[in-house]
């Protein structure tokens, strides 16, 4: 028959192995959704800039602008598959509508 001070460090053993499991459960966690829109935001924020850059050096319908709208498109359905949502740069918002084809702007 176990005594009370093996049951007492027992019960600090499997105590320790608890926190030790939620401790490294907790830092193996995937970055927070936060995180995650920040440096969608971020891409997108660059994707657009590159666009309005390519449309004044050559133009709205010139195939280096077509390129930076395919770029930015895709940065948006990143976010979309991450988030359900993406950012409009020009608006500064959110949008939680799969409808950045149709003009924002």
């Amino acid at each position: 028959m176990k005594t009370r001070k093996e049951y007492v460090k027992l019960g600090k053993t499997l105590l320790a192995t608890a926190m030790l499991g939620t401790l490294l459960f907790v830092a193996a966690a995937p970055p927070a959704h936060a995180d995650n829109r920040a440096q969608c935001q971020a891409r997108i924020e660059k994707a657009e800039a590159r666009l309005d850059e390519a449309v004044r050096k050559h133009g709205e319908n010139s195939h280096e602008a077509e390129d930076r709208r395919r770029d930015l498109n895709a940065e948006r359905e990143h976010c979309w598959r991450e988030n359900h949502a993406w950012y409009d740069a020009h608006a500064h918002a959110w949008h939680t509508e799969r409808d950045w084809e149709q003009d924002h702007h």
